[in-house]
């Protein structure tokens, strides 16, 4: 089956809804969700988004934390462009219909998370993503423009390649025509023709055992990026969220969100001593790399499998209006956070690199944007500030779709698009190896590709991913397709980039910590080599 639509997007968080909406009177859209339009990371989301609303904040500020946050790794003009322009697209929000926790006086209230100087974060209770996510899908849902494409799993970009003819290594000649995606009710590979495609598909952080990301957040649009020949970096910078609750199976693991260390919650060991003002000035409330760290290298002092996050401290009243879900999901496993302590441990939560886009969304491939997580725009540089992902969304894709509505009048369909040819493949039925692989490639970045590093460990997971990738090439090749056999690849061809980026860099910044590299300003955290 052939479609044809002037607007792709791929992904159906608030990156994307963003950038459908705003396309949507220029021309047809078709939003693509690998599962439901509601199930997406942004859905997720606990904290909120950062933005400059009263003073005594200021744009400098926010500019300041930052560049800080991302050890100064970050480029300044997209960090000034986020900053300056996120107050007005935050407004948006608020008009079209997201509901933000408000004072008594009408003023919105806000939360104040690790890394920032000022109280900027805008929050809807501890559910903000979830919040967003039903304003933009309701006004989405109304648009008679966008045409909604569930169960969807998007398997390559089509480029040039697709036509018999070579890219340059170059970069610059390549061209997107849309997408191959295998309709998962139809069980079909569908050739979707597009003037314009976007890329929205968030992050990775299914590559790990332990990760905050919904099981969906496999690295689908970088390694379908990289396939085409996109150009990828700062991969090698994963965020691992401090505070994750600690309970063992349970996938993803749910997110106990750094504001409420920002309502004076704070970390302690099993013996109840605080242990953060030994590492930062700012405690409990240091970026998160640095908490992280911090978490990491207790628990592995002690060989404790967690630590505590102790909000006995914050009085019952803030804790059921401004969290209640964090407050239900600890009672459900019997505990009361007003009176126990919380079991938290660090767990991948962000990744900070991608496919790189310059200020109006663009990646090095015609016609093809990208924006959210699945983007390096430069904003976080080495480390995430809290709360500015949702806020680096909202900005880049309202400029994305600027840039593509320029462009889609003057740009045809290529008809000359083969359809997906699967004849001579067989049905895979051998699912004990697809599962096993994944559980293994998981175990691998775990293990070696952590929040603490050295070349010798990456170079172990280098070489163990390398028997992985043959054995699932091998696989794909002579399969007919499914979502399993896709997700594994894309995120084995995600892991060998952040392998590759991590043994590149030769230092410890940021997210990125190695023991053979350690900085002079962190020696405490790596006294123990064999740690």
């Amino acid at each position: 089956m052939r479609r044809r639509v002037d607007f792709l997007v791929i992904g159906t968080g608030m990156a994307g809804l963003i950038y459908a909406l705003k396309v949507a009177d220029k021309g047809s859209v078709f939003l693509l969700s690998k599962s439901s339009m509601e199930d997406t990371a942004t859905s997720y989301a606990q904290g909120g988004i950062a933005a400059v609303m009263y003073t005594p904040d200021n744009y400098e500020k926010h500019y300041a934390d930052t560049m800080n946050a991302g050890s100064g790794h970050n480029d300044e003009k997209i960090v000034r462009i986020t900053i300056n322009e996120g107050t007005e697209r935050v407004n948006e929000l608020i008009e079209w219909g997201t509901h933000f926790d408000k004072e008594t006086t009408g003023k919105y209230a806000l939360a104040k998370e690790g890394g920032h100087s000022e109280f900027r974060i805008l929050h809807h209770k501890d559910n903000t993503g979830f919040e967003i996510q039903r304003a933009l899908g309701e006004k989405v849902r109304n648009h008679p423009n966008i045409t909604i494409l569930e169960n969807y799993f998007s398997i390559d970009l089509i480029t040039q390649h697709h036509l018999g003819r070579l890219v340059k290594q170059i970069h610059n000649d390549i061209e997107c025509y849309g997408v191959y995606a295998l309709n998962k009710t139809t069980n079909c590979i569908e050739t979707i023709l597009a003037k314009t495609t976007m890329i929205a598909t968030g992050g990775i952080g299914n590559i790990y055992q332990t990760t905050t990301n919904p099981v969906f957040a496999t690295g689908d649009g970088i390694a379908m990026a990289y396939r085409a020949k996109g150009i990828v970096k700062s991969l090698e910078f994963v965020q691992f969220h401090p505070t994750s609750l600690y309970n063992p199976g349970e996938k993803p693991s749910f997110l106990i969100t750094e504001a409420l260390r920002g309502a004076g919650a704070f970390l302690v060991n099993k013996s109840g001593q605080p242990f953060m003002d030994k590492y930062h000035p700012m405690g409990s409330l240091a970026p998160r790399d640095t908490v992280a760290r911090a978490i990491d290298n207790e628990m592995k002092l002690s060989g404790d499998d967690y630590v505590y996050l102790d909000a006995r401290s914050v009085s019952k009243t803030e804790i059921l209006n401004h969290f209640p879900t964090i407050y239900g999901k600890c009672m459900s496993i019997g505990i009361d956070i007003t009176k126990d302590m919380i079991p938290v441990v660090p767990a991948a939560h962000y990744s900070c690199g991608g496919i790189v886009t310059d200020e109006f969304g663009r990646t090095n491939i015609h016609r093809l944007f990208a924006s959210g997580e699945v983007a390096s725009t430069g904003l976080h540089g080495a480390n995430r500030l809290a709360s500015n992902s949702l806020l680096e969304s909202a900005v880049f894709s309202h400029r994305a779709a600027i840039q593509a509505a320029s462009e889609v009048t003057s740009i045809d369909f290529n008809e000359k698009v083969p359809d997906w040819n699967d004849k001579g493949l067989v049905l895979n039925e051998e699912m004990i190896l697809i599962t096993q692989s994944r559980k293994e490639l998981q175990s691998i970045m775990s293990n070696y590709v952590g929040i603490v590093r050295s070349d010798l460990r990456l170079k172990r997971a280098f070489d163990r991913l390398a028997i992985i990738y043959q054995e699932t090439e091998d696989l794909y090749k002579k399969s007919i397709l499914s979502e399993p056999i896709c997700e594994l690849r894309n995120m084995i061809n995600v892991a060998y980039i952040v392998i590759k980026l991590a043994l590149r860099r030769k230092e410890s910044i940021g997210l990125h910590y190695s023991l053979d590299y350690p900085p002079m300003e962190d020696n405490h955290l790596t006294n123990d080599k064999n740690k």
